[in-house]
């Protein structure tokens, strides 16, 4: 829809001002396809809020228009275009993805919950991989019905509490059934240990047109970059990458050198007075340095303004709260500001750390909680980050529970599933709006 939505707008505003939709602006249309698809722009459903919808649709917006500056400027062919129509077009643009992702994700709701638009399908496993699949198909906008459940240990129509879901008969019964049914889509979420059932069962499906689909019960919710591969003809299956493999890690090292050099640059005279406060407030040194893991887990060195009478870098280290004595009163405005994170640009510039990223905690945090988070070491395929996803959706500052560190992780993990070049820029614009609110930090 967002593709759509862009280049419609982009052919308004040239009909409006120019008369014509032609030459120029069809190359124009093509750099936005290419740029925005696959993928949406705006992120957060309509479910999260007016304010984080209209958030999301203009800092989604802001890095494709900036790009598409930056190239017209290079290649000199921003005079092409009535800059009237360029102005127009990047502020009609926001406001009309704005509108869309409000309007018509009810209207497309009832209109995919309709009956012919329904596609029934069946799931061959009762199990809890089952039950969360049926849970996730009863989005209406997928237009999927889910007829129930067959498994040979849970046989006789009893409903499950999940997902209202009947368990219709044994697998052997599942052919027939789908035969004299119409069924359209059949999932198989069986154990990857029922290997003879699996097999006999893709057997009998083979009478049928329904499509089949397998869903591995192997660590479902941490799969990280998944895809299909081949290693000299024999496939093989990526269950967790790195997004930063060839040309992304290219772009993405590239990009980060860019951003975190520019802006040492622009920001050398805040750094000194920064370091000249430090230096006045309290006796210690300038920079606080601490190890933190980085790709992969090898051990870095992050550097900080020192905002603490303290230094910890030991086996227990102790987050910073609310009033914490530790912190000085430059220190506590640093913190507030996020601006004891500054150094670590030269972090980035070391390539130790990346712009944007997973944040990294202290060794000893990480030996605390890769024991109690499922998942949680899998934030390492990844530099760390200045800033990241899990901070510019709320989880900054203090983690003084296991359930807020599961909430950073669990956002942290959705970064390395989806990363882009424009979801980076999305959340650099985002960072800047969470550090003029100042909250959690402290």
């Amino acid at each position: 829809m967002d593709p759509a939505i862009a280049i419609a707008t982009l052919a308004a505003a040239a009909a409006w001002f120019d008369g014509r939709f032609d030459g120029a602006h069809l190359i124009l249309a093509l750099l936005v396809f290419a740029m925005t698809f696959p993928g949406s722009i705006v992120r957060t459903g309509a479910r999260a809020g007016s304010a984080a919808l209209a958030i999301d649709a203009l800092t989604g917006w802001m890095p494709i228009v900036a790009v598409l500056a930056l190239l017209g400027w290079a290649s000199g062919t921003l005079g092409a275009f009535d800059a009237r129509t360029l102005a127009a077009w990047a502020v009609a643009t926001p406001v009309a993805l704005f509108t869309a992702h409000t309007l018509l994700p009810p209207i497309l709701s009832r209109v995919l919950s309709a009956d012919a638009m329904q596609r029934t399908a069946v799931i061959a496993g009762a199990n809890e991989l089952g039950r969360r699949l049926a849970e996730q198909l009863r989005d209406p906008m997928l237009g999927v019905r889910v007829a129930g459940y067959f498994d040979d240990r849970a046989a006789g129509g009893r409903p499950h509490a999940a997902s209202a879901a009947e368990t219709l008969g044994s697998l052997t019964a599942l052919a027939d059934y789908a035969r004299s049914h119409r069924v359209d889509i059949i999932y198989i979420a069986l154990p990857m240990a029922s290997q003879p059932r699996i097999l006999s069962l893709l057997e009998a499906l083979r009478d049928t047109t329904a499509s089949i689909y397998f869903v591995p019960d192997i660590f479902v919710s941490d799969l990280i970059q998944a895809r299909i591969d081949s290693v000299g003809g024999l496939p093989v299956v990526a269950v967790c990458e790195t997004p930063f493999r060839g040309i992304n890690g290219f772009v993405k090292t590239v990009t980060d050198f860019v951003l975190a050099l520019g802006i040492l640059v622009c920001i050398s005279p805040l750094l000194l007075a920064i370091a000249i406060g430090v230096k006045m407030s309290s006796p210690g040194p300038i920079l606080f340095k601490q190890r933190r893991y980085g790709v992969d887990g090898r051990k870095i060195v992050v550097y900080k303004f020192r905002s603490m009478t303290v230094a910890e870098d030991g086996d227990v280290v102790r987050q910073a709260t609310r009033n914490d004595a530790r912190v000085t009163k430059f220190g506590a405005f640093l913190r507030a500001s996020s601006l004891d994170e500054l150094p670590q640009f030269i972090n980035v510039l070391q390539g130790r750390m990346s712009v944007v990223g997973p944040r990294p905690h202290a060794v000893a945090h990480n030996e605390l909680y890769r024991k109690l988070i499922r998942g949680y070491m899998i934030r390492h395929k990844v530099k760390p980050g200045i800033t990241g996803l899990a901070q510019v959706n709320g989880w900054r500052g203090e983690t003084d529970s296991v359930d807020k560190m599961k909430m950073r992780v669990l956002y942290d993990l959705e970064y390395l599933r989806n990363w882009s070049l424009l979801l980076d820029l999305q959340i650099v614009l985002k960072t800047a709006l969470v550090v003029l609110k100042r909250s959690n930090a402290y």
